[in-house]
């Protein structure tokens, strides 16, 4: 034991009178949108309490700091800090003579432990593996998503002051900041979940912190097929693209599934291939053996030492990889991983926003020329052409879903036209009755695609015949 006060609880304030004993609350449903069809009642994540219970935590929360020594509590492991926090609770609540149930005392408990050694209310939400997104908007208001809905949920901070801490403790573990002076920071947790935190005075309704969280079990391909993101046949032909090498850009809009596209990709690249990948916070979660992750660094107090991707990427070159992976091309990068494509780095991969293939290659053009090369637009357009071989499309349907929605092939120039063939597309037919979209994949019949030589070169040619006829006899049916 230890702390700033004796066995007999000195040093913690004196006994005044208890506040009111806490009581059990009903759950409140938060209120889906009325625009939403057929929403499902909100997943409610915690139970409404009093607020008696808040100011009963506040009056301990402040009691507990002045008995800590803060200093010894940080040497000691997560989970004896945990009981040194308990036993010091529990001599407040004597000393005190709060009147509480065991079931009050528990929660309570456990809600200031997290406030000391995690991440406060939002570690309810981690902890589940069903939230997709925690969006906080100021100290009152928390969402999350769940099945591609938005829902309200009762977790509530103290107050923006809390809110802000957790922010910077998130951040702070990647040693980052966000305060005043510099308000919006990109981060993420220990386990990949990406962090967007923008805080005061950007923020007018104080911190909004936004979570994209990754599931603990990885998803696969397979899985994939199973949830209806892709046909079994495009994710046949989508296994044989990974293994083969080509080079493949993940094309999307936010939120609809890129980066798990591109860890599902990735799962198909050969054990001994060497593998480097850069990242703005790093996401990735290659199971290869031989993988080195890179991240981009943010500028200091004075304004230097910041790392962007390109350099990342140029650096990359210097590594002797076989492979380069790009979590989100969205600036001048794009012309290095473009070189870096077309100078024996077969099988490199990259995401970016976009609408649709077509989009992609246009906003590839873009980023190039917004990065300062003055190359005429054909010099582009074939260094494009030349470099990528693959657009994957992937898109967040009006229900919530998420799809596959084409397989592109780029095959050469035509004049001053980049020339594309879609190998498998997505058709919506129509809508149910609880208003999800019903649609199929469909094979567009090309019975020799541009990567054909490519699969014969590393033994796929079979397999790739073989799923290439399973889709045209599908598209009979």
């Amino acid at each position: 034991m230890f702390g700033k006060r004796s066995s007999t609880g000195e040093g913690a304030p004196s006994a005044r009178s208890a506040p009111p004993a806490l009581s059990t609350a009903t759950p409140r449903q938060a209120t889906p949108s009325a625009s939403a069809p057929a929403q499902p009642p909100p997943v409610v994540a915690e139970t409404v309490r009093p607020e008696s219970y808040y100011s009963t935590k506040a009056m301990v929360f402040g009691a507990l700091i002045e008995a800590l020594d803060l200093s010894q509590l940080s040497k000691l492991d997560a989970e004896r800090a945990r009981t040194e926090i308990r036993d010091i609770v529990n001599e407040i609540f004597a000393v005190k003579n709060l009147v509480l149930s065991m079931n009050e005392q528990e929660e309570l408990l456990d809600d200031i432990c997290n406030d000391v050694l995690g991440f406060g209310p939002l570690e309810k939400l981690l902890i589940r593996d069903d939230i997709a997104d925690i969006m906080v908007n100021g100290a009152d208001r928390t969402f999350i998503e769940v099945s591609g809905k938005i829902q309200l949920t009762n977790i509530k901070f103290r107050d923006n002051a809390q809110l802000m801490n957790i922010c910077q403790r998130i951040v702070s573990q990647v040693g980052r900041r966000v305060d005043e002076a510099s308000p919006i920071c990109d981060a993420r947790l220990m386990d990949g979940s990406r962090v967007n935190v923008i805080a005061p005075p950007l923020a007018i309704d104080g911190p909004a912190l936004t979570i994209r969280k990754f599931r603990k079990d990885k998803l696969t391909l397979d899985q994939l097929v199973k949830f209806g993101a892709i046909s079994p046949e495009g994710g046949e032909i989508l296994k044989i693209i990974g293994r083969v090498r080509c080079n493949v850009l993940i094309s999307g809009g936010t939120g609809s599934g890129k980066t798990t596209l591109l860890n599902c990709l990735t799962n198909y690249i050969d054990d001994g291939e060497r593998v480097i990948t850069c990242e703005d916070a790093a996401e990735l979660q290659l199971q290869q053996p031989h993988v080195v992750r890179l991240e981009t660094r943010p500028p200091n107090l004075e304004g230097s030492g910041a790392v962007s991707m390109r350099e990342l990427v140029k650096n990359c070159l210097r590594m002797r990889p076989e492979r380069i992976i790009v979590g989100e091309v969205r600036g001048p990068e794009a012309f290095d991983l473009l070189q870096a494509m077309n100078t024996g780095h077969d099988g490199s991969m990259g995401t970016l926003h976009s609408n649709s293939p077509r989009e992609a290659l246009g906003r590839l053009e873009a980023m190039i020329t917004m990065g300062g090369f003055s190359l005429p637009a054909r010099t582009i357009r074939e260094m494009i052409v030349s470099s990528v071989d693959v657009i994957v499309q992937a898109a967040r349907l009006r229900d919530g879903s998420r799809r596959i929605t084409y397989i592109t092939e780029v095959l050469g120039l035509e004049g001053d036209v980049i020339i594309t063939q879609d190998l498998f597309l997505y058709e919506i037919n129509g809508e149910d009755a609880d208003g999800r979209l019903r649609g199929r994949h469909r094979s567009t019949g090309i019975g020799r695609p541009r990567f054909w030589d490519r699969a014969r070169y590393f033994g796929e040619e079979a397999r790739l015949a073989a799923a290439l006829d399973a889709s045209a006899d599908e598209n009979l049916i």
